[in-house]
């Protein structure tokens, strides 16, 4: 069986496809898989990180605002395309997949498409509440929907065609003990440890926010504490500590990373996690029962992170803080309190994980093979 897998842009589109890649590989040792992704993009160094191999092709975003440059960009995204729908068929046709399936990015588009008009039986996969543009344009062109939530199947016009099978973790996250985990990483294992995230790419005001809370903590270290700035904001949160006489904050258990390349170590280790609330993530900590502080990303498509964070916050597991609704002052407060309350934190960890989907993997396998059975 050769499965063809589409993704990218963040980690939240890439970590799914990996963990299906997982199961289908465990499940048939001759599964062949190959990745399609946006050439430059996340996707081009993680995959191959988790052994598989990918190829990149060239595509750009829509713009939906921004006057001249808008059309210029969104002119050249149509263009990009049209070759990207190209590179895909000539891959496609050298691959000779099964199925092909699309988790999420721009990139699935033209590479849906271009098995669409090859007869290749397609998938795709929303982990998001609210459906995203791609997936809404490539709904009338594929074989199978699958969503991640339950209210998303009311974002389609048949939602009685679309599964619900939850969203995907990569199998790593369930290998970890807690205090096993705080050990190989160093940390003190009776120590709290919070764990701040905040996507692949960081957030510039978080890791403001955070850099604030480091200088206040580091005094009286309460807690451990493990931040991911992103690529993007890492030397520059860096350079803040270090003007603010906090470049040595690690010494005492405040460690900020570019990236946490070792989530799930991590994630296993952490007593409390800050984060967004895209749906991956959501997923991560659903199925290890970890209680959270929700920041939802407020520049997201139709403010779904919020929708996303509130369902979590309406079942207990989880506390839903607005960015530049709430201080690093107010955001150490709300740390402080759920960490003095251990039994608090352990009827959010129970709460979080009634709403997991540990078998979603597994489902989207399922069809996978059902679309291959079908198509032999």
């Amino acid at each position: 069986m050769k499965i063809l897998f589409t993704c990218g842009g963040t980690a939240g589109h890439i970590n799914p496809a990996i963990a299906v890649a997982e199961v289908l590989c465990q499940r048939d040792s001759d599964t062949q898989v190959l990745f399609i992704g946006a050439k430059d993009k996340m996707e081009m160094e993680l995959v191959p990180r988790a052994g598989y191999d990918i190829e990149g092709i060239t595509v750009t975003n829509l713009r939906r605002s921004g006057g001249m440059e808008m059309i210029k960009h969104n002119a050249k995204t149509v263009k990009n395309l049209i070759t990207a729908k190209n590179k895909a068929k000539k891959i496609i046709r050298r691959f000779r997949p099964d199925v092909v399936l699309g988790t999420g990015g721009y990139v699935c588009y033209p590479v849906i498409r271009a098995a669409e008009s090859l007869g290749i039986p397609t998938a795709i996969h929303e982990s998001n509440a609210v459906p995203g543009l791609t997936t809404k344009l490539l709904s009338k062109h594929t074989d199978r929907i699958m969503v991640g939530l339950e209210d998303s199947k009311n974002g389609y016009k048949h939602p009685e065609h679309v599964i619900v099978t939850g969203t995907p973790v990569r199998g790593d996250f369930l290998r970890h003990v807690k205090s096993q985990a705080k050990a190989e990483l160093g940390l003190p294992v009776n120590k709290p440890l919070v764990v701040s995230v905040w996507g692949s790419l960081g957030a510039t005001h978080m890791n403001e926010i955070m850099a604030e809370v480091i200088e206040r903590a580091v005094n009286k270290p309460f807690f451990s504490l493990i931040h991911s700035a992103g690529k993007r904001g890492y030397d520059e949160m860096m350079a803040k500590l270090t003007r603010d006489g906090c470049a040595n904050a690690s010494k005492y258990g405040f460690e900020v990373r570019d990236y946490i390349f070792d989530m799930p170590r991590v994630m296993a280790a952490a007593d409390l996690v800050i984060c967004r609330a895209g749906a991956s993530t959501l997923s991560e900590l659903t199925l290890l029962g970890k209680p959270a502080i929700l920041v939802p990303s407020p520049n997201v498509t139709n403010n779904h992170q919020e929708r996303n964070a509130r369902v979590l916050e309406a079942a207990g597991g989880a506390r839903v803080l607005l960015e530049g609704q709430f201080t690093q002052d107010s955001l150490l407060g709300e740390i402080s309190n759920l960490l003095s309350d251990p039994e608090r934190l352990l009827v959010m960890s129970g709460k979080m994980k009634s709403l997991g989907f540990p078998d979603a993997a597994e489902k989207i396998a399922d069809v996978v093979q059902e679309l291959v059975n079908e198509r032999q």
